[in-house]
């Protein structure tokens, strides 16, 4: 028939809060998605997710009308995604039946790691709040809006949902609708969102990578280091065309990554990140 078989894996992993805590051990069936082949096992792959501009963007608003951001996630969000193609999948390893380990299973919903998975959920996302009445943003396709009386906001990062609204009781309804309709986790006030610290006041919210940032030092060997007025020596000169031994180019690129996310709460070290971030194809020891 032309199908090829995927096989299937457990992944381990675990949850830790904003002050790198244990919040839960997880354990997640997995498929083998990279044997999957374009126009045989899946057709379309892209799911959008809410820009950080645009996060931020919401959460200003939010402050400037004082409001408040709450935070909801749904667990397991993938396995709610609905299959347009035939996908079959290898037994789970530890878990075949015993004296039909031959056999195989025919996937109705999505898994893990498949290439359609987050596209699957993100169409039935998209489907639900449609039900619930929402609009979808025209320029900016993770973020919904609902006019029954007073607005009601929500943002989308695939399994993560922000909600706000100008009633508190608006956005208790919301919860109580998507929790009718999938596993969900209220979180409450919006705290800790994609590695940023959220802390809601009277008339204002800050954002902060404290823990981030803690974690990025450690990782490029500098939490000892002593702080320093300015992000970038004054006047510094670099080169592409270098004469100093090579840097670990992969590590490298690590750190630029992660200076480059730091920047959303941390405009200030903007243009020294954008300089080194010129030399990532092939870094040396001064760079």
């Amino acid at each position: 028939m032309g199908y090829r078989l995927i096989g299937l894996k457990w992944v381990y992993k675990v949850k830790r809060d904003e002050r790198g805590a244990v919040v839960k051990y997880k354990a997640r069936l997995v498929a083998r998605g990279f044997v999957q082949r374009e126009g045989i096992d899946f057709e379309e792959v892209f799911a959008p997710v809410a820009r950080m501009e645009s996060v931020r963007l919401l959460l200003a608003m939010v402050a400037a009308k004082d409001w408040r951001v709450h935070h909801l996630d749904v667990k397991s969000a993938f396995l709610n995604g609905e299959l347009a193609e035939t996908v079959f999948v290898k037994q789970a390893p530890g878990f075949a039946v015993k004296g039909a380990e031959h056999k195989v299973l025919k996937l109705r919903k999505a898994l893990y790691g498949l290439r359609q998975a987050p596209r699957a959920w993100n169409a039935k996302l998209d489907a639900t709040l449609g039900e619930l009445g929402f609009t979808r943003c025209a320029t900016e396709h993770a973020l919904y809006t609902r006019r029954r009386g007073k607005e009601l906001v929500v943002g989308l990062y695939v399994d993560d949902l922000i909600v706000t609204g100008a009633r508190a009781e608006d956005i208790d309804g919301f919860k109580r609708e998507m929790a009718a309709r999938f596993k969900m986790s209220d979180l409450g006030a919006l705290s800790y969102y994609l590695g940023i610290e959220v802390r809601q006041g009277k008339e204002h919210i800050s954002l902060g990578q404290r823990a981030y940032a803690e974690k990025l030092l450690e990782r490029s060997g500098m939490a000892e280091c002593k702080p320093c007025a300015t992000p970038m020596e004054e006047w510094l000169k670099l080169s592409k065309h270098s004469m100093v031994a090579k840097a670990d180019a992969t590590r490298y690129r690590s750190i630029v990554g992660g200076l480059r996310y730091l920047t959303h709460t941390r405009p200030d070290i903007a243009f020294a990140v954008g300089y080194v971030s010129r030399f990532i194809e092939d870094p040396c020891k001064n760079h």
